[in-house]
């Protein structure tokens, strides 16, 4: 009996070395089995449109996959299952974005292939009038890293020197996200060791610079490693931050039609850079390249260029396409938009539900605002202000954001989330004067005083011993700041 990848072949010669590498890929490096996964959706729904004479009028992949859908090529699950794919395989691309882990990008990849073998039995009699055939799935296997590390080493393979890096980057980003987190936790110390003693990299700095030194030597043969090199040189892989050989090397690999080069030069022509002043002509022609080839955050940055013009449309247009693939900002701006009937028509219900989706896929101001909106209904169940809770402590923690230390703080000290901590609420408010600006500060010093008065007239109604230690732990953060 056929395995799955002769499986594919027979479906499509074209699709089989997508599919084989994202397979290969899936345990080691998830991030770049995303990334073959997305392509294998693009040549996929160009295989789709062939035989039907069918030219698309976009480049973009979710416009491809709703032409195909309007020209009858597929049905609606067929239509869910490709933009299932496409949201999955944009996640390779930016998994900082999503604050997703190396297991989570491993469950994703893993159910990405499944997907795939999925819509290829049910997309079988559309390209060659006969069920599909009978195969077997060959397990996956996690010998893909170990096999690019001597490709790397011994063979002096640029493109494993280049797969090196983006496997040591993503678990840098990885680990850096959870140091962030860590950071704010009582027990950061106890918290950091238990992480360093999970992985080969036990920070986030030593995985970067190991990164770094994989882009560079990969750069001297390698287009897509010379974008890497330049974002290494940015952000200081290796040590000293470079910022005009960095923004060089990008403007490098862009002018070699890199996507993601495109999108962050798109990006230093809109906002202005250390070797780029703003030139939104440049931004816009850079962005759209970028956001064709289907690059969520150029999508996003494109709709933020005309929403600054007050093409409200336009904004919409390019905004609403990286919501759609899954870009967590997008989504957030998309409901803002919808709230306003800015470029659309107002719709209360979806710019809620786009609210939801950002706040689900870890956006910090999605996040504070369901949460802070849960908490102020008071027609809200008590899973309902779990989630708020928990939404709240995950802006703290990716974002340091000083609003949703405050809310939380009140919410805490007057009961709203069923139960009363005064510990944990002067804790955060002590965070949230730490972080705050002026702003901030004029809104956290009468809430300081009325904390300090509610400890100080419960400690007088002599409450239990367990209580008076609570007490005063939350007196002494106060008074000690």
């Amino acid at each position: 009996m056929l395995n799955d990848t002769a499986f594919i072949d027979g479906f499509s010669e074209l699709l089989t070395e997508d599919y084989r590498l994202a397979k290969s890929y899936v345990r080691d490096i998830p991030t770049q089995a995303l990334v073959y996964i997305r392509s294998f959706t693009h040549k996929l729904a160009s295989q789709l449109a062939t035989p039907h004479g069918l030219t698309f009028s976009s480049p973009n992949l979710y416009d491809r996959i709703e032409q195909l859908h309007s020209a009858r090529v597929i049905d609606p699950p067929i239509v869910r299952a490709l933009h299932r794919l496409r949201s999955d395989g944009n996640r390779g691309a930016h998994p900082e974005k999503y604050h997703l882990t190396q297991a989570q990008l491993v469950t994703i990849a893993e159910k990405s292939i499944t997907n795939i073998l999925r819509v290829v039995e049910k997309l079988y009699p559309v390209l060659h009038q006969h069920v599909a055939p009978g195969y077997t799935f060959e397990p996956f296997d996690s010998f893909a890293g170990r096999d690019l590390c001597y490709r790397a080493v011994m063979n002096n393979d640029a493109e494993a020197q280049y797969l090196v890096g983006m496997s040591l980057k993503a678990k840098g980003l990885m680990l850096q996200g959870q140091e962030q987190a860590l950071a704010q936790d009582a027990d950061a110390s106890s918290a950091q060791s238990k992480l360093s003693a999970k992985g080969e990299y036990s920070t986030a700095a030593e995985a970067f610079a190991q990164a770094g030194y994989w882009f560079a030597l990969a750069s001297q043969q390698h287009q897509a490693a010379i974008f890497e090199h330049g974002v290494s040189l940015l952000h200081g892989y290796c040590g000293e931050v470079n910022l005009s050989e960095g923004e060089l090397l990008i403007a490098q690999a862009a002018d070699s039609g890199i996507v993601e080069a495109q999108a962050l030069q798109g990006f230093f022509y809109l906002v202005g850079s250390d070797q780029f002043e703003v030139d939104l002509a440049q931004a816009e022609r850079l962005l759209t390249l970028a956001a064709n080839a289907e690059n969520a955050e150029a999508m996003s940055n494109l709709g933020v260029l005309y929403y600054q013009a007050q093409q409200f449309e336009n904004a919409f247009l390019w905004i609403n396409k990286a919501a759609q693939a899954g870009y967590p900002n997008a989504q957030y701006h998309l409901a803002l938009m919808l709230a306003d009937g800015l470029g659309c028509s107002s719709d209360f219900a979806a710019s809620e539900q786009w609210m939801l989706e950002a706040a689900e896929q870890g956006q910090v101001d999605a996040m504070l605002h369901c949460g802070s909106r849960i908490l102020h209904d008071d027609n809200a169940s008590q899973s309902q202000r779990v989630n708020a809770e928990l939404y709240l402590h995950q802006a703290i923690k990716y974002g340091h954001n000083v609003s949703a230390m405050i809310e939380l703080s009140v919410a805490l000290a007057d009961g709203i989330l069923g139960r009363i901590d005064v510990v944990q609420a002067a804790y955060l408010l002590t965070l949230a004067k730490t972080h705050g600006n002026d702003e901030h500060l004029e809104v956290i010093e009468p809430l300081w005083q009325s904390l300090a008065m509610q400890i100080d007239n419960v400690i007088g109604l002599n409450p239990s011993d367990d209580e008076m230690i609570a007490l005063q732990q939350a007196k002494m953060l106060l008074t000690q700041y």
